[in-house]
């Protein structure tokens, strides 16, 4: 048997260690993407309460970019006054809002809460939109000592 040098031997045990390492994150890598389309967590069961009316797009649209259109739509009516538009928070409340509560929040059941909850996402439409169909938004109280 011939004796390597020394710096050899390193360099080769080096290279076997990072070899055996790059083996289990290829192993570990492979079993994530097998488990990808899998989870543990149930999807929420989603109910549009009106089911006779037709959505602005399709649901596959709606579930990656509703956000997209109505921050879009925000920014015409805050900035430009437009109002009406066929995306709006209000048209998605009148239809998805639950018969029950006339509600998209209070419940997993309820429509924004039960995919937003799913999906880890907090909900900040409601710091200053009524979740209720057919009901505007209460102003908060004025800040003590602001001028009207």
């Amino acid at each position: 048997m011939t004796k390597l040098p020394f710096k050899l031997l390193c360099v080769t045990s080096r290279l076997r260690a990072f070899a055996s390492k790059l083996l289990v994150l290829a192993v570990v890598l492979v079993s994530g993407l097998a488990l990808a389309g899998e989870s543990r967590v149930a999807k929420p069961a989603v109910i549009i309460e009106k089911a006779d009316s037709q959505c602005v797009a399709p649901p596959e649209e709606m579930r990656r970019n509703h956000m997209e259109m109505l921050k879009h739509q925000r920014d015409k009516t805050l900035r430009l006054g437009q109002r009406g538009a066929k995306v709006s928070l209000n048209g998605c409340i009148e239809c998805h809002a639950s018969k029950k509560t006339g509600s998209v929040l209070g419940s997993g059941e309820n429509f924004c809460q039960g995919c937003h909850a799913y999906a880890a996402v907090h909900l900040d439409c409601w710091d200053c939109h009524q979740p209720k169909a057919h009901t505007k938004a209460t102003p908060a109280p004025a800040a003590a000592g602001a001028k009207p």
